[in-house]
């Protein structure tokens, strides 16, 4: 299965970030490269397939019994995944975090075109003013989870603060999308077979968030003139 027309803007024209290329390539195994992509997303700076979608068509795979995560019933592939995926999103989130935390003050002092002083005093800003439920908001918008651990390690946020929270955002991201992907696939066992159309809806919930970060910037900025 190719991916649809309409998606084409979103994939930039290249089939490798549609999750159905991945399972017709590397069948059952996709399941643990995806692991590899979740930790990398969410710690080593390079979100190249969103994790949201990868995470929603898992649980449309895991419904439609296209994956087996482990020998035994389907509930079971289901609670193994669930963990996995969760473990994978906190151990890159303290792998971000650990690197910004040992390259911070180089990175600070530096200042470069796009690691700016003012970004990092901002997010640190952002992190006073929003508390812990900044590290699990954060986790539902694309690029946001990705980036915000390095900015987190670099403002030197007290690491067991960081941990718990990240901890927290993780479970919640990764249940609420796999779990969304496996009761939709299940209720819907069509949905498996249109996976692009039900993703570009992914996509759009996933916008909503920065679109409105955006506005309410844009409104703050108009007022303050």
């Amino acid at each position: 299965m190719t991916a649809h027309p309409v998606m084409m803007p979103f994939l930039l024209g290249m089939s490798w970030m549609d999750p159905e290329w991945w399972l017709n390539e590397f069948g059952g195994a996709f399941f643990w490269i995806s692991l590899v992509i979740v930790f990398v997303e969410c710690g080593l700076f390079f979100p190249f397939l969103p994790g949201d979608t990868l995470l929603f068509a898992m649980g449309l795979f895991i419904a439609g019994d296209k994956i087996d995560v482990v020998p035994g019933p389907e509930a079971l592939d289901l609670l193994v995944a669930l963990a996995l995926f969760t473990a994978a999103g906190i151990a890159g989130n303290i792998a971000g975090y650990e690197i910004g935390r040992a390259i911070g003050t180089p990175l600070y002092e530096r200042e470069g075109r796009i690691l700016k002083k003012k970004y990092f005093d901002q997010t640190h800003a952002f992190f006073e003013k929003h508390g812990n439920k900044a590290l699990v908001i954060g986790r539902f918008v694309p690029f946001v989870r990705t980036y915000v651990t390095v900015v987190a390690g670099v403002s030197q946020m007290e690491r067991r603060r960081f941990i718990t929270w990240s901890l927290v955002g993780a479970a919640l991201w990764v249940l609420s999308i796999v779990l969304l992907g496996y009761f939709l696939g299940a209720a819907f066992p069509g949905l498996g077979e249109n996976i692009d159309k039900a993703i570009i809806v992914i996509l759009a919930f996933s916008v909503i968030p920065v679109a409105y970060e955006w506005w309410k910037h844009k409104r703050h900025a108009r007022t303050t003139v």
